[in-house]
């Protein structure tokens, strides 16, 4: 019946790719109408008929560590299914987003939000983005991240802290070469 054709179901292709506090996961499946998808803290559960030829697929995918629900959210578009999965707890990236070390043959890294990071930050604003935080994606000592207007606000607070520590820095010099200059001129009475 359905469950036995259920079994031998193809998982769809996904891409991932990750920050410090979420995570990208997208389903390449098109034309994917009413999927059954079901988000845990540490799975995701994707049912859904798609493709060219409107076929069954499914896939399981166990996290490395938990995720949040609530904040999490998926559009489902006529060519793939984005998903933004929000961390519990933001921190260092996963070393692998499946919680066992098992290479899925239909789970990819997305190279492109890898890499185009101000990019794929600008495409969250346009998916409704994170809303209310425009502040989290530069922490963590990436400051070009958020790819955000704040952005410009960010390189002059860097700047500011640059000539701040820049004055401070040369106080401090100023200070060691006159402990340095006495200290010289102490060495030959010490001799």
């Amino acid at each position: 019946g359905i469950m036995a054709a259920g079994d031998k179901a193809t998982p769809p292709a996904v891409v991932w790719a990750q920050r410090r506090d979420k995570i990208f996961l997208t389903i390449n499946l098109e034309d994917c109408k009413s999927p059954d998808i079901n988000l845990t803290e540490t799975t995701l559960t994707f049912k859904g008929k798609g493709g060219p030829k409107g076929e069954y697929h499914e896939a399981e995918i166990e996290f490395f560590g938990e995720v949040d629900v609530e904040k999490s959210k998926f559009t489902v578009n006529s060519r793939n299914i984005p998903m933004v999965l929000m961390r519990k707890e933001e921190g260092e990236y996963w070393p692998r987003l499946l919680k066992h070390k098992t290479k899925m043959h239909w789970l990819k890294t997305d190279f492109n939000k890898w890499k185009d990071e101000d990019e794929s930050d600008d495409e969250d604003d346009a998916m409704g983005g994170m809303g209310g935080m425009p502040g989290m994606g530069g922490m963590g000592g990436m400051p070009g991240m958020g790819g955000m207007p704040g952005g410009m606000d960010l390189n002059a607070m860097m700047a500011n802290m640059g000539n701040f520590n820049g004055g401070e820095g040369l106080g401090d010099e100023e200070g060691d070469d006159k402990d340095v200059d006495s200290d010289d001129e102490d060495l030959p009475d010490l001799q």
